[in-house]
């Protein structure tokens, strides 16, 4: 286990782990934001202005005719 924890820090290698062996070296530990975090945390952001503020077909007559 510890040549393959080696081996893996090795750029370009390319080591296979068993399953148990991915889970005793932490591949499937979890520590993701929780969705009531991520929401918490956007919490005082201001928000991000609209892309375009006109109806599509302006836009693309905009674009076509730009005087």
């Amino acid at each position: 286990m510890t040549r393959k924890l080696t081996d893996a820090e090795t750029p370009g290698a390319m080591v296979e782990f068993d399953p148990d062996e991915a889970d005793r070296a932490g591949a499937f530990i979890e520590n993701a934001m929780s969705a009531d975090d991520a929401r918490a945390a956007e919490d005082g952001l201001e928000s991000v202005p609209a892309i375009a503020t006109e109806p599509r077909g302006e836009l693309i007559a905009t674009a076509r005719n730009p005087n």
